[in-house]
């Protein structure tokens, strides 16, 4: 899933690999654990064991090393991209809900690496 268009993104975006539990909203028995690929303020890109159909709302819990407890709240699905058939799925994710105090630390989560990768750039100048 590489865009090489113009950045569209209202949020800062950071490449990063945290746990993600998951499951569709209305399926309580069917959780999958994973991983992101990429975070920001508005959503995520997890790597999924199925394709999703866009619109579906998925409950989501991710840990984030600035909390010691899982972040949980409401994503839905963009989009779902077979990356390996029948086996592994791209799937964006934007969040629905989500409360003020889980903002702030995804927020001061998506700074510090930022702030991480503007220190490595300034390195190699």
């Amino acid at each position: 899933m590489n865009y090489d268009g113009p950045e569209r993104r209202r949020t800062p975006r950071i490449i990063g690999r945290f746990i993600v539990s998951y499951r569709i909203i209305d399926e309580a028995d069917d959780v999958d654990i994973t991983q992101t690929k990429n975070l920001s303020l508005g959503g995520m890109l997890l790597t999924t064991n199925r394709m999703f159909n866009p619109g579906i709302n998925l409950a989501l819990e991710i840990r984030l090393p600035f909390d010691p407890y899982p972040i949980m709240l409401i994503g839905r699905v963009i989009e779902s991209s077979e990356i390996v058939r029948d086996m592994i799925y791209d799937t964006r994710i934007e969040f629905t809900s989500i409360d003020d105090r889980h903002k702030k630390i995804i927020s001061e989560t998506v700074d510090y690496f930022i702030g991480k990768e503007k220190e490595i750039n300034n390195e190699k100048d």
